[in-house]
């Protein structure tokens, strides 16, 4: 298994609102999910998950409720809204362009 790497700065928001966009979640869901589908090689500590969180929630592109985790703990649930949803599309034809910049010069030098 390859070693876990820290998430490049700016794309912590694209990974939150891709993972909002199939269901609500709360915070350690929205970490554990990441790291899941990332097969471990991203994971999200709690000092940078969470003040993205707020970040994302004061631009209204998530909104938070409180209800029952699995395990019948109090725990914000997080939603994403139209406004995320908005910019998830923007910043995912951001990242796919920038991305492919990358691969282009890393072929190429």
């Amino acid at each position: 298994m390859a070693p876990a790497v820290e998430v490049l700065q700016g794309t912590l928001d694209l990974l939150i609102l891709k993972t909002l966009a199939l269901e609500p979640m709360h915070g350690w869901g929205i970490a554990q999910r990441i790291q899941q589908v990332s097969r471990d090689i991203l994971q999200i500590q709690q000092g940078s998950l969470y003040p993205a969180l707020y970040r994302l929630e004061r631009k209204k592109w998530i909104r938070a409720e409180w209800g029952a985790s699995e395990n019948n703990r109090r725990a914000k649930f997080y939603t994403l809204t139209k406004t995320g949803r908005q910019q998830l599309e923007k910043e995912m034809a951001e990242w796919k362009q920038m991305s492919a910049a990358v691969a282009l010069i890393l072929q190429r030098v």
